[in-house]
């Protein structure tokens, strides 16, 4: 494969708010990410942004977009489709329980409180926890605690 685009990695993931601007501040608040991007349009809806956290991206953006091209599919949030999610995005910190508490306070729904999931010792074992973001989008945080026996 060849290298990935310089400070990108090679899989990012792309999330939708009604109100993407403040999504992007709550997601710095609420689980650390840093602002990198921020591209405004029409009436300042985000048309595109990057949020990092060490190396990963997530772009976020608003779900009414004029500029969207006419194949593009529709954009929402899981909120504005019933809670429906799709997928769940998982990234490992360092602090499980500083994070935990960091998304409980700024308001995200945990879902799942942190606890261990440990699938046998051939296996790698997590300390996870689940929450619901603003947009009511899915996420897990992780912290590795025990890597497979080999």
């Amino acid at each position: 494969m060849k290298p990935t685009p310089s400070n990108f990695p090679r899989m990012s993931s792309s999330a939708y708010y009604p109100d993407a601007a403040k999504a992007i501040d709550w997601l710095c608040s609420a689980f650390g990410f840093e602002l990198r991007l921020k591209v405004e349009g029409e009436g300042g809806l985000v048309e595109h942004s990057e949020l990092v956290f060490g190396d990963a991206v997530l772009m976020v953006g608003d779900e009414r977009r004029p500029k969207n091209p006419p194949n593009a599919p529709d954009r929402k949030s899981p909120r504005a489709v019933g809670g429906t999610n799709t997928q769940s995005i998982m990234i490992y910190v360092d602090d499980l329980a500083a994070h935990c508490e960091r998304a409980r306070k700024a308001g995200a729904t945990i879902l799942d409180e942190p606890r261990v999931h440990d699938y046998g010792d051939e296996y790698w074992a997590d300390k996870s926890y689940g929450c619901l973001d603003v947009g009511g989008h899915e996420w897990w945080f992780c912290e590795r605690v025990r890597e497979p026996k080999k």
